[in-house]
């Protein structure tokens, strides 16, 4: 367990007061279990850079960097990470397993429809995983219908959803757990293509001489992806303050330091692009 016990300070405690007064009556799960003393339980996949297990089961990754620098602001720093399948986070979210989704998930509206996400923390683009020198020429989805192209991706990853709508037969979408059996396929020769996330993309072939990324360019508008946190929607009081908070946490010189070493930059900070508007877009 992941746990520390900074006291709240009389402002924090009294600032906290008044966001939550006016729903103590209606209060979610959450803050009942915060009022409890009992932890904020985030989970999340085995997804680097985005978040991941360290040694001894530390919550690692930008998005956990950045959660835990946002709620240690807001006064809460009891916290136990929770390590789950990526298909299985919003299950166990809206199941009681866990509080908070940490994962590092893009924003799309079948995703909004099972649980509310906090405004966006990250903007980045999605890539191609493909063998060194990219002998298929694969760089979009009309290339893989085109050539007949196999194409791997995580189970629940927003590319299953862009390739079935771009016509890719379902028949050529293999779906698996994670990044490290995506690499696999394309090194065994199992797949063609490999679909991730830009910034996933990158830390991958930071380690590995064999593959590289496609031509981003060439994608669709519909790669361009905005990441937050996953919230059961009987929170809506935790989040609003979560929200609240983030305003003068996100981009702030603490919070760039917190997620620099995990490869986000100043390029991933959302530009006004709000929930709402990603729920309907994406």
């Amino acid at each position: 367990m992941f746990t520390s016990t900074r006291s709240l300070s009389a402002a924090m405690a009294a600032a906290m007061a008044v966001t939550f007064s006016a729903s103590d009556a209606l209060a979610g799960p959450l803050l009942d279990r915060i009022e409890a003393g009992e932890s904020i339980r985030i989970g999340f996949a085995n997804e680097p850079p985005f978040a991941y297990p360290g040694a001894d089961g530390e919550p690692l990754g930008f998005v956990n960097a950045y959660t835990l620098g946002l709620l240690a602001e807001m006064g809460y720093d009891n916290i136990e990470p929770i390590l789950t399948d990526w298909g299985g986070l919003i299950p166990a979210l809206n199941a009681g397993r866990i509080d908070i989704v940490t994962g590092g998930m893009n924003i799309m509206a079948s995703r909004c429809a099972a649980m509310n996400f906090s405004e966006p923390m990250l903007m980045a683009g999605d890539a191609f995983i493909v063998p060194a020198g990219n002998p298929m020429d694969l760089n979009n989805y009309q290339d893989l219908i085109d050539k007949d192209a196999n194409f791997i991706t995580g189970i629940g990853y927003n590319h299953v959803e862009i390739a079935k709508d771009s016509g890719v037969p379902e028949a050529k979408i293999t779906q698996v757990p994670g990044p490290t059996e995506i690499l696999a396929a394309i090194r065994a020769g199992r797949a063609d293509a490999g679909g991730v996330a830009y910034v996933t993309a990158v830390d991958m072939v930071r380690n590995n001489d064999d593959i590289e990324i496609s031509d981003v360019s060439q994608l669709p508008e519909s790669s361009m992806q905005w990441a937050s946190i996953g919230f059961r929607k009987s929170d809506q009081d935790f989040l609003d303050a979560f929200n609240a908070a983030q305003e003068d946490w996100l981009g702030s010189e603490p919070m760039m330091a917190a997620v620099a070493e995990y490869g986000y930059g100043p390029e991933n900070v959302p530009t006004g692009q709000t929930t709402a508007w990603v729920c309907e877009n994406r």
